[in-house]
């Protein structure tokens, strides 16, 4: 068999109470020990610093201006251009009273403005807060006071939540800089609340009449102090520094390094996953140390298969999310084509997978599939697609077979976290036997599981499971004024993670299951949620669920958001008629979903206590808005039996009296 990671330690069992630990893994480059790092490059401003140097005429940042209402073309800065940019707004920055370690925070969306103030930041020591935009006011305000944030660079549409009144910790502001420009009321608003507001013209022209040299970090001084959504709680400041990530950085690049296809200055990548979240972020700090180039999204997400024709990126980067809706978009074309024309994408996904399981490339597999079926799917994200990542949350082995052999391009997982730098582990392009994996641990990396008896995980068992630790030097130095928390995700020199994985003999690590998110039904049994959820929402009528269970009680129970065009085409072939609410009230539906999921359970073989008993039925998604999901679509489930309390109960009820429902 071939394997994928090396052994460097051996685990050893647990005594006096405490917990069995598993092997530590490495990086297969990684076997004699961590590389040496580049001399160069230990700090994120040295990342662009450098690029600079060596590439400043290349395209950097591309944005869509949009002009009498019509999205443009893709218009484009170089190198030079933003280095020259930073320049200007950070001397206008330091001369407005902003010294190395103050806290500059940003709010907006995506778009070149936002890296110009992270470089600033890089440039002159200071520290980077990024302030969700996927978030109300209350977290903003919040993380302003918590971080002690002073400066702020905002876009125009959001600085109405930083001048609102309930946003108190605005007072403690001493100045705000619009990524464009403010209105004469909000530059009224700010003014009374004690800020000097300024234009990005404004400030640009302020640095150039008082320039300023830059103030470079040293590796160990603060990068950014990154703010995670807690599932419950007010979100926890991540403390990231220069040489985490530089480490990073440096990590992917030399990984990538022993692959045939090479990253190039010519590659190009469209960013519309948050810059306030760890994914996007580091993706745009290794593309900027490459000397490539970076594309924003023009801000409607429903409007983004326009920036992928537009922009047609090479590397493309989602969360299982992103992927669901790809595939759902492919398995609609399918069932709208001929039985004849069908069957023939079948027999061809078939004969190319069988070819990549007998170890085949992508390219090579079958060449014939491509050109008659799959360029199409490669078509839906730009045409040029070389790389595909997915991050975030595991994706199903079957979603992700689907994309390997469909895509045109080499697919990966990843696995990490904003306290890993978004890295832990990675997998390899064009090797099957890691489908449904998360990879191999990164370089700088190390990773070990840890047993977790109350939930019957042991590493040393057979397969070896536990909670997944790591320790490296992309990992983060501690929680930003949490020194309990801290404490609490650091024992014996390793992050804990609160995951808990597989290690899969050729040393790929699965991730199946979440610490916290177990619960013990009345007959004592043990039923881990997110893996029942990851199971039932492939069912094509599922578009998302939430598995409730209660100590009290024998069953589970399900709140089921059903799939739009899989329900009208349920209805339409039941004879049913009306809005995809009207139709969530109907019994049929939920008897039929219940069908459903009583099926997928026979399937996979679950125990008989992890199958839904009873479900409800909601026309509308999980969303951020209701409160139910954090901005990377994690479920609040302190928040979601809040929300459905009322009807859970009348539910159980119903079943306990042997109702249908």
């Amino acid at each position: 068999m071939k394997e994928f990671a090396v052994q460097v330690e051996s685990g050893r069992e647990g005594r006096d109470g405490e917990p069995s630990l598993g092997p530590i893994y490495r990086n297969l480059l990684e076997k004699d020990g961590f590389l040496p790092q580049h001399p160069d490059i230990n700090t994120s401003w040295d990342i662009f610093r450098t690029s600079v140097e060596k590439y400043p005429g290349n395209r950097m940042l591309g944005w869509r201006e949009i002009i009498d209402g019509k999205v443009g073309p893709y218009a484009w800065k170089t190198y030079k251009e933003v280095y020259d940019e930073v320049l200007s707004i950070g001397s206008a920055l330091r001369a407005s009273g902003a010294e190395p370690g103050a806290r500059i925070g940003i709010y907006g969306s995506n778009c070149p403005q936002w890296i110009v103030a992270m470089e600033v930041c890089n440039a002159h020591s200071l520290i980077c807060v990024p302030l969700y935009d996927t978030l109300g006011s209350g977290a903003v305000d919040y993380i302003i006071e918590h971080a002690e944030v002073d400066y702020v660079f905002v876009q125009d549409k959001k600085a109405k939540q930083l001048l609102n009144s309930e946003c108190k910790s605005a007072k403690r502001l001493k100045l705000i800089v619009s990524f464009t420009s403010f209105t004469k009321e909000q530059k009224d608003d700010a003014v009374n609340i004690g800020m000097t507001p300024y234009s990005w013209n404004e400030f640009l022209q302020m640095g150039k009449e008082n320039p300023v040299e830059p103030c470079p970090p040293q590796s160990f001084n603060i990068c950014t102090i990154m703010y995670t959504s807690g599932t419950s709680g007010d979100p926890k400041g991540v403390v990231l520094t220069h040489e985490n990530t530089a480490m990073y950085v440096q990590g992917v690049d030399l990984f990538l390094a022993q692959f045939e296809d090479k990253m190039t200055v010519d590659d190009v990548y469209l960013s519309f996953l948050p810059l306030a979240h760890i994914l996007d972020r580091m993706i745009e700090e290794y593309f900027f140390h490459s000397g490539a180039s970076v594309g924003y999204f023009h801000g409607d997400l429903d409007a983004l298969v326009e920036d992928l024709m537009e922009l047609k990126p090479t590397f493309f980067a989602g969360v299982p999310r992103v992927f669901e809706r790809v595939h759902e978009g492919v398995l609609k074309a399918l069932r709208e084509l001929r039985p004849l024309r069908r069957k023939i994408f079948y027999l061809l996904y078939k004969y190319k997978l069988g070819w990549m399981n007998t170890g085949y490339k992508h390219k090579f597999a079958s060449p014939l599939s491509d050109l008659l079926a799959f360029r199409k799917v490669k078509a839906k994200l730009g045409g040029r697609v070389r790389l595909i990542v997915s991050g975030g949350a595991p994706l199903s082995f079957e979603l992700e077979e689907f994309l390997r052999v469909t895509s045109c391009a080499f697919f990966v997982q990843g696995y990490g976290l904003t306290e890993t730098c978004g890295l832990s582990t990675i997998g390899f392009p064009d090797e099957m036997s890691l489908a449904g994996t998360v990879g191999v641990p990164s370089v700088f990396s190390e990773v070990r599981l840890k047993e977790v008896p109350e939930m019957g995980y042991n590493p040393l068992g057979n397969p070896p499971c536990g909670e997944v630790c790591v320790r490296g030097r992309t990992v983060f130095s501690g929680y930003h004024k949490n020194p309990e928390l801290t404490k609490e995700a650091f024992r014996d020199g390793w992050f804990h993670t609160g995951d808990i994985g597989e290690i899969l003999p050729n040393g790929a690590l699965k991730i199946i299951d979440r610490k916290k998110n177990i619960f013990k039904l009345s007959q004592g049994e043990y039923v881990a949620v997110e893996y029942l959820e990851k199971v039932y929402s492939f069912i094509p009528i599922v578009d998302d669920i939430w598995v409730y269970g209660d100590s009290f009680k024998s069953m589970l129970v399900a709140v089921v958001v059903p799939n739009v065009a899989n329900t009208k085409t349920w209805a339409s072939s039941n004879g049913h008629t009306g809005s995809v609410s009207e139709l969530c009230s109907l019994e049929a539906l939920r008897n039929h979903i219940l069908l459903e999921l009583k099926h997928t359970a026979e399937q996979k073989k679950l125990r008989g206590f992890e199958n839904i008993k009873g479900v409800i039925l909601d026309p509308l998604p999980f969303d951020v808005d209701r409160d139910l999901v954090t901005p990377t679509m994690k479920k609040k489930r302190n928040q979601l039996l809040k929300h459905y309390q009322v009807e859970i109960n009348e539910l159980y009820e119903s079943l306990t009296k042997g109702r249908a429902h």
